[in-house]
């Protein structure tokens, strides 16, 4: 005889044993896991198997693949090929060429994204607190025409954008006959054809061509700071330069960080704007990258495996490098907020 009633104990003995008759004898889930229906199998393979096999596939195998050839001496057009280990690599490093490029794509990196981050950002507070000092926050007038206008050349190809440009700083080019008409200049500078100016003149069209598109992302990340911050940052007495660096930079942190990784990884790369402005590495290589020098080894000397170990430590410069830009920025800002104690 079972006490039953809300008071007793006959209830939870009920309920287990309802509860073991609807399983048929077996054991109920335990809290935390998770039964593996349908629906939570066909998630996992969708959304995690799938694209984690698609990563190993196109991703991480082509890089495996390409650390094995950087040891062999294989030529791209034969089967043949054989181990050499490390010795690719030590040519590289011993490579005054490589090394010049490998300087060129250092100092592009340093270069192009702060320069093209500091530009975006003042246009981006130009078009979104640089209004009038009274009234509402907002940007100058005819700011969404600003916006539209400097967003265009990011919209156009970039080897389009480096034909166009290499047009412009040729001797007969618009560069030197607006030069010529103001009596700057006798009208056949060759800029890219000069060590002084080449690597300035490609920097140049890199940053004008990518300036743009950050100062949308960056308008859009101050579009997502509390108007109230602003008013009030304001009311307090802040001009707009104190209100840019003590109240909107801290808030961007992470798109700021985002924008430098990405720039930078344009900027050890930057094949196509080398290759459309400078084909040939510049005077003395003065503008010639890895990339460039990558594809020369392989196409036209036909050592794909020296062109293999110069991707490899492409690959490995580009890794640092985001590593580097990461816990820089760590540093500046503190822990992020979930590590915030």
């Amino acid at each position: 005889m079972s006490v039953s009633g809300p008071g007793g104990y006959g209830g939870g003995l009920d309920t287990v044993a309802v509860t073991a008759a609807r399983t048929g004898g077996r054991k109920a889930p335990r809290l935390g896991q998770r039964r593996l229906t349908f629906d939570y199998v066909s998630f996992l393979l969708v959304f995690l198997v799938l694209p984690v096999a698609l990563f190993l596939v196109f991703v991480i195998s082509p890089f495996i693949q390409a650390v094995y050839y950087s040891m062999t001496n294989w030529t791209g057009f034969s089967p043949n090929m054989s181990f050499v280990g490390v010795d690719n690599f030590v040519r590289l490093f011993g490579d005054p060429t490589f090394l010049q490029a490998m300087m060129n794509n250092a100092l592009l990196a340093i270069v192009v994204p702060l320069v093209t981050i500091v530009i975006a950002l003042v246009f981006a507070s130009m078009v979104t607190v640089g209004g009038p000092s009274s009234g509402q926050v907002r940007g100058l007038r005819g700011s969404s025409f600003y916006r539209v206008v400097s967003f265009f050349p990011y919209v156009i190809p970039a080897i389009v954008i480096a034909i166009l440009w290499n047009m412009i700083y040729s001797p007969n080019g618009l560069l030197n006959g607006l030069l010529s008409a103001l009596g700057i200049d006798d009208g056949d500078f060759a800029w890219l054809g000069d060590q002084r100016t080449a690597m300035g003149a490609t920097i140049f069209v890199i940053v004008w061509s990518m300036v743009g598109f950050y100062m949308v992302l960056f308008i859009a990340a101050i579009k997502g700071i509390p108007a109230e911050t602003l008013e009030a940052a304001r009311i307090d007495g802040a001009g707009r330069f104190r209100t840019v660096v003590s109240i909107m930079l801290p808030q961007m942190r992470d798109n700021v960080q985002t924008a430098y990784i990405y720039l930078g990884i344009l900027a050890l790369d930057a094949f196509v704007y080398m290759a459309g402005l400078n084909a040939s590495g510049g005077p003395n290589n003065s503008t010639l990258v890895m990339s460039q020098y990558l594809f020369r080894t392989a196409f036209e000397k036909g050592q794909f495996g020296l062109a293999s170990a110069m991707g490899v430590v492409l690959a490995v410069l580009t890794l640092v490098f985001a590593g580097l830009v990461i816990g820089v920025f760590r540093l500046i800002g503190g822990k992020d907020e979930g590590g915030r104690a």
